[in-house]
Order: structure tokens, then sequence, then C-alpha cells
């Protein structure tokens, strides 16, 4: 923590949601999305950056993001749950952060709000960077689709955005998934309790496990082109994940799109 101040900002354990509830977890998965964050950042040339966290829970990428804000610099965190936005108002209450509830159903997250395709309270091409980690792995076909266009509206020219996915290939059957049997690097012999054989839209499956598809959604590569193409985004590169047990950068695949002027 003294070599490294932001990491004073994790919480504690008590308040750390999102599947990530170890120390050494948060902190892990804080640096890497500073560098990524920094990386990108540097590469649209933002002097006074507005970062966009969608699905921000209690502020992990926020403390990734915060050393690289500067004095005029500002992140906007957004999330279905409200507790989650208490939490980070409680948490964080550096000037240059703020956090709003977005009052939208989800069948695992927000059960009990009935809106649906809510627009985020985000102005226009107000956005140089977009994070959203482990966001669309909970999203049904529909909200997945509508979200994307989000991202491309609230993006200024030039502007990207960097979203995890749980990316499968369209020719594995179900038969195939997770067992090794394609030689993509999307796909690398995932356990079985990553196998996703079970349909839950065309190009979207969910696992066997789950009680709501919502808990674990992969999209195939080829749906995640068309979303990005017909949302007027490019998709500029893809990281792959380490939840099929081989190399990668983070856990889920990491996407990096930016907003296509048309």
């Amino acid at each position: 923590m003294r070599r490294n101040r932001n990491l004073g900002r994790v919480p504690w354990q008590r308040d750390r949601v999102g599947g990530k509830v170890s120390y050494g977890e948060w902190c892990w998965v804080i640096g890497l999305m500073q560098s990524l964050i920094a990386s990108h950042l540097h590469e649209i040339d933002a002097s006074a950056p507005q970062v966009l966290d969608v699905g921000c829970g209690t502020g992990l990428v926020g403390i990734a993001a915060e050393p690289l804000l500067g004095s005029e610099g500002r992140l906007t965190g957004i999330d279905v749950s409200r507790s989650s936005i208490d939490a980070c108002r409680r948490l964080h209450p550096d000037p240059r952060f703020h956090f709003e509830h977005l009052d939208t159903h989800n069948d695992l997250y927000s059960p009990t709000a009935t809106a649906h395709d809510v627009v985020w309270p985000v102005p226009d091409a107000s956005i140089d960077l977009v994070t959203a980690l482990s966001v669309w792995t909970h999203l049904d076909p529909h909200t997945a689709a509508r979200a994307l266009t989000e991202v491309r509206r609230v993006l200024r020219p030039g502007g990207r955005a960097i979203i995890t996915f749980f990316l499968v290939e369209r020719d594995e059957t179900p038969a195939a998934l997770g067992s090794g049997a394609s030689s993509s690097r999307y796909h690398r012999s995932a356990p079985d309790h990553w196998r996703f054989d079970v349909p839950v839209g065309e190009g979207f499956w969910t696992t066997r496990w789950a009680d709501k598809p919502e808990q674990a959604i992969a999209i195939t590569r080829q749906t995640l082109d068309h979303l990005v193409d017909e949302a007027g985004l490019d998709l500029m590169t893809v990281l792959p994940g380490t939840w099929r047990e081989a190399p990668g950068c983070y856990f889920q695949d990491i996407a990096v799109l930016e907003r296509r002027d048309r």
C-alpha cells in the first residue's frame, strides 16, 4: 500500500462484490485494469480523461483509474445495484468520482426493477473510455445488443471501450463445448464447470449449473462481431481469457472496441 497509494482504497472484505473477494485478487485486477486503461487513454490522448465504468460494483475499476484521472479527469460509475452505488458513494468520496444507480431490470442483480432499455445517465459523446468488467457476461441477448448501442452513444469520436466476455466459436456444438475439440485460441479445453452448452438466444449460451442464464452467459465471436458492427463500433482486438485454463490476460476474454464515425 505504501508503494501504490491507490491500493489503500480497496474496501474491507464485506464491501467487495462482483465475484472477487480476496484482497490479493482485487490488487491483481486493479493492476491489470490500470495498465489497460493507461494504454488506451494514451492512445486517444485524453488530457482530462472522462471514464465511464459500467457495472461499477463497489469501485474496483474506479480504484484502478484514479491515478490516471489527473486533477481534471472524472470517473462515472453506473450499476443496477442500489446497494453497490450507496457503497461507492460512502467508500470513494473523491470529487472526481460520480456514481449513479441505473434503475433497470436484470433477472440476477435487479429482479424487482420493472424498467427495461433505460438510457444511461450520461450525455452523448462525453466519454473517452468505457470499462465494463464482467457485465456482458450477465446480459440477455436483447440487453447485450442494446447496451452496446449505449456504449457508442456516450463515446466521443475515437473513444474506446474495454469490455469482458466469455467468447465461444460458432462451430462449437453443445457436445463439443468444453471438450477441447476446437483448435481456436478462443476455445482451449475449458473445464466442465465452464461448459456453455445451453442456448439462451441465437449466438448466446449459458451453463447447466446456472439457476438463471444471467449467472454466466457466453457469446459467439461471430455474434459479437455482428452486434459490435450494428452498434457502430469497431472491434480492435481480443485478449483471450484464462477461463479455459489456458494462458491469457484476465479470467474472461477482453474485447477492446472503438467508436466508429459514420
